[in-house]
């Protein structure tokens, strides 16, 4: 059974279409930064880049940030904004205080500079709802992101290259990801769900322990088991 109150969120990629979103289920205790490592799943980001969580607080005037504040920690926040920057890693969410209707920001890349747009649809609880069920994503629509692509106008324009199937760039891109067709709108619940109890553990080790992945993780973000089954 669920012992925590759950945090149902709806999440959107910024700017950018056809819309791609997710709305998925995490318990409140859990730390900011595994809010961000699920978030990374959901969007297909690979942990690869710093990433950040703002949390605005427009009655008091202020934005929390959350980041992995390690020795080679930058403060990459606005000086112009009154952001006031956590350790990610500590805490929970339930301490952070949201309530339904709060709205969050999810920062990853900040050279292709990827956001996330988040609310929190509702809090409940559910006795009947097996713990080990969650995270889980109850529905969404397109893939997610392409890693070091150039950020939502390079997405774009490899969306389109795919599309013709013709000329330089689908060439470039073919070949650069090693495929020959590409479905923006392709998102598979089951597949997402079964990723979620895998991949976050794995991202934690990457920012929190700076290990690096080993190969059967790799494997296992890249979908090689996908290529078994066939």
């Amino acid at each position: 059974m669920a012992l925590h109150p759950v945090y149902e969120f709806y999440a959107e990629l910024s700017d950018f279409k056809p819309k791609i979103w997710r709305r998925f289920q995490v318990t409140d205790n859990i730390t900011p930064a595994r809010l961000c490592y699920i978030i990374q799943v959901l969007f297909e980001m690979t942990a690869s880049h710093l990433m950040a969580l703002e949390i605005p607080f427009n009655d008091l005037d202020i934005i929390l940030r959350f980041e992995i504040m390690d020795e080679d920690f930058e403060d990459f926040s606005d000086s112009n904004r009154n952001v006031k920057t956590h350790d990610a890693t500590y805490g929970n969410l339930r301490r952070i205080g949201l309530k339904p209707g709060s709205k969050l920001n999810f920062n990853y890349d900040f050279g292709d500079n990827w956001w996330v747009s988040l609310t929190l649809e509702k809090i409940f609880e559910d006795k009947d709802l097996p713990g080990g069920e969650l995270p889980r994503v109850l529905d969404g629509a397109g893939f997610g992101i392409v890693e070091d692509c150039g950020g939502t106008s390079g997405l774009g324009n490899l969306v389109q290259s795919f599309k013709k199937k013709k000329g330089p760039d689908y060439k470039r891109f073919s070949e650069w990801l090693g495929i020959k067709n590409f479905d923006i709108n392709s998102f598979d619940v089951h597949d997402m769900n079964f990723r979620l109890k895998k991949i976050p553990r794995i991202y934690k080790q990457c920012y929190e322990d700076r290990l690096a992945p080993t190969q059967r993780s790799i494997e296992l973000i890249e979908r090689r088991y996908l290529c078994k089954k066939l």
